[in-house]
């Protein structure tokens, strides 16, 4: 962003100084005019305000409608700092201060005489890999305009798969939260009364029941304790998992899950597929397409198989040979492949192949919500169940209570 220290004249014809912060002469006299002032000089007060190692991060709603327009304006003839400031002016700034940031960062790079894939590389947090290498793959070939349209479509169809995934995890999450508050009430409060009044019996009470009560004092009397596990618990596993190894081993559990298994790798291979296709139709070479693919595949197992497939390929193996060594990639994408690779289309092959896993991961979630439901509600009940059958237990054997305490 730069600063510049204007004179002009107001609606009364009064003269007026101040300053005017824009991404470059041109975007200042605009901005003053949209004012209602009449510039009459222009200075530049101070150089970029650029925060250098500032990692804004941009909502992938923005992004995607940053590219569509930025592709439509390209398309339209716009050279692309026009276009970019436009974008810059258009940002909201306040709900889009972060992409203004962005956008202004930018179109300041590409007026310094960076590329655009270089301008967008700086800010790996916003841009991908796949973004950044497919606009490098646009520039060079002379379609821009076409690579944006394309990005913007599959980020589109990222973005819905992702949102179907939380939308089908949401409900579980909602019910179990709810479970652990209605148990923690009823030991918490509940058990305790109940405790009193089996005090008073002078009798052994059934195992669950004792268990229940004894859980109950230990939570209202080591509370602080219970925190500190759990939380030691959840800081450990997730340290854990953010390592390399826990990483690694998280990856290869995911995919032997027996029902959330299949749905990741269907996930995992759209991904792939879809990414591979985008790449290769524009333009990107196959090496480091499948180097793209691999850092953006989200699963250690797929990733190192891809690794795999680009030693083969650069070896000279067919691409559809180097994916028949590795178990990850199902036999139908081999098919596809190979088919596609005698056809010259392989990019098409794989993006059907996307399309059917899509529609087969949508399948799944809706399956798996549909089935979620009762068995949540079966938890639910057998939780809560469980602790007031305890509870009633000892009433349900009065009599022993009675006589034990007689005797």
């Amino acid at each position: 962003m730069l600063t510049f220290s204007y004179q002009a004249r107001d609606g009364a014809g009064n003269i007026v100084n101040g300053t005017q912060e824009a991404i470059n002469e041109d975007n200042a006299v605009t901005s003053l005019m949209s004012r209602g002032l009449m510039v009459l000089s222009l200075t530049q007060k101070s150089a970029a305000t650029r925060k250098k190692n500032k990692a804004w991060t941009v909502k992938e709603t923005d992004l995607v409608l940053f590219t569509r327009q930025l592709a439509t304006m390209i398309e339209a003839g716009i050279s692309l700092v026009q276009a970019l400031t436009a974008l810059y002016e258009q940002c909201d700034p306040k709900r889009q201060k972060n992409l203004r940031h962005v956008v202004s960062d930018v179109t300041a790079r590409v007026q310094g005489g960076e590329t655009f894939h270089e301008s967008i590389a700086r800010h790996p947090r916003v841009f991908s890999r796949l973004y950044v290498s497919m606009v490098k793959a646009g520039e060079h070939g002379g379609l821009l305009s076409e690579i944006l349209d394309r990005l913007a479509g599959f980020l589109e169809a990222s973005a819905r798969l992702r949102k179907k995934v939380k939308s089908a995890m949401t409900y579980p999450v909602i019910v179990i939260s709810i479970a652990f508050l209605i148990t923690t009430f009823l030991i918490v409060r509940v058990v305790p009364v109940f405790g009193e009044i089996f005090k008073d019996f002078g009798a052994n009470l059934p195992a669950p029941t004792q268990f229940l009560i004894d859980l109950s004092d230990f939570i209202r009397a080591k509370w602080y304790f219970m925190i500190l596990g759990i939380g030691g618990t959840i800081f450990g596993i997730r340290t854990f998992l953010r390592s390399k190894r826990g990483s690694q081993l998280s990856d290869r559990w995911k995919l032997k899950l027996p029902i959330f298994g299949p749905l990741i790798h269907k996930i995992s291979m759209s991904r792939f597929a879809r990414t591979f296709a985008q790449l290769i139709r524009s333009g990107v070479p196959i090496l480091e397409v499948l180097d793209i693919v691999g850092g953006s595949a989200g699963n250690f197992v797929v990733e190192e198989s891809i690794k795999g497939v680009s030693t083969d390929v650069e070896k000279g193996d067919n691409l559809s040979v180097a994916l028949s060594k590795k178990k990850i990639f199902p036999p139908m994408l081999l098919r596809m492949v190979a088919a596609g690779e005698s056809t010259g289309r392989i990019d098409t092959m794989l993006e059907k192949m996307a399309d059917f896993w899509d529609e087969e991961v949508e399948a799944m979630l809706d399956a798996m919500t549909s089935l979620i439901e009762p068995l949540l509600i079966v938890f639910l009940g057998v939780i809560v169940g469980g602790i007031v059958i305890a509870m009633f237990l000892p009433i349900f054997k009065l009599n022993e209570v009675v006589s034990q305490s007689k005797s």
